[in-house]
C-alpha cells in the first residue's frame, strides 16, 4: 500500500486542534478551531475523495483517541465521511494502548516502524494518516512516507504543536498538484522522492 500523510496546517505549520477549541488542549494549547471557518463545499468534495481511496487508516494514540471518541456519535447519513471513518481498518500506534475499542482496530506496539513496513507490503491503495503529526514525522525520518496531502488555512495561529518541528527530518519533495478553494484553504499535494537536493545560485541567466 502506499502510505499518505493528510495534514491540516496553519499558514505558520501548526497542526494542533483544527477541527474545535477542545478538539486537543494538550500543553495549554488554546487556539483549537482554526481550519473551520474556512471550510467549504470544495474543501469537503475534496477530502471525502481522498478518504475513498483509502484501504485503511494509521493513527497515533491522541489522534486515535479524539477519533474514536467522536465519530462513532455520527448519525448524519449524509455526511461523506462518517462511514467509511467508523468501517475502515484502523490501525493505531501506541506503546500504551491495552484496548481498542473502535472496531476494527489493531494496536500496533514495539516497533511502529517494522509494523508500517509490513502494511505498507500489503496489496491495496492507500494506508492513509490522517493528523497524528508526531507519528508522521518519524515515519518520514524512517522513508516510509510516499505522498503529503496538505490543506493550509489562511492563518497564523502563533503557537502549537507543528507538523515541520524544527530539527525534523528533511525530505526532497516533488509537486504534484497546487489548488485553493473559495473558502481560501490551499491544497498542496507533494511526492516524496528522497532527501533533499541543494545548490549555489550563480545567475538568473540560467533560468531564462
Amino acid at each position: 500500500m502506499k502510505t499518505v500523510l493528510m495534514q491540516f496546517l496553519s499558514l505558520d505549520g501548526v497542526s494542533q486542534g483544527p477541527g474545535s477549541p477542545d478538539e486537543d488542549t494538550s500543553d495549554g494549547f488554546a487556539n483549537g478551531g482554526w481550519l473551520v471557518p474556512h471550510i467549504d463545499e470544495a474543501f469537503i468534495k475534496q477530502t471525502a475523495a481522498w478518504l475513498r481511496e483509502a484501504d485503511a487508516l494509521l493513527l497515533g494514540r491522541r489522534t486515535y483517541d479524539s477519533f474514536a471518541r467522536d465519530w462513532p456519535q455520527i448519525t448524519d447519513p449524509d455526511d461523506p465521511f462518517t462511514e467509511l471513518m467508523n468501517s475502515l481498518p484502523k490501525y493505531v500506534a501506541s506503546q500504551t494502548l491495552q484496548h481498542a475499542d473502535w472496531a476494527p482496530t489493531t494496536i500496533l506496539s514495539g516497533d511502529v516502524v517494522a509494523h508500517v513496513e509490513e502494511l505498507k507490503r500489503r496489496p491495496g491503495r492507500e494506508l492513509q494518516i490522517h493528523g497524528s503529526a508526531r507519528l508522521g514525522q518519524s515515519l518520514l525520518a524512517a522513508g516510509l512516507i510516499d505522498q503529503l496531502r496538505l490543506v493550509i488555512a489562511p492563518v497564523v495561529v502563533g503557537s502549537g504543536r507543528r507538523l515541520f518541528e524544527t530539527g525534523g527530518p528533511p525530505a526532497g519533495l516533488r509537486l504534484e498538484r497546487n489548488d485553493s478553494t473559495p473558502g481560501g484553504l490551499t491544497i498542496l499535494v507533494f511526492d516524496v522522492i528522497g532527501p533533499p537536493t541543494y545548490g549555489t545560485y550563480e545567475s538568473s541567466s540560467e533560468w531564462v
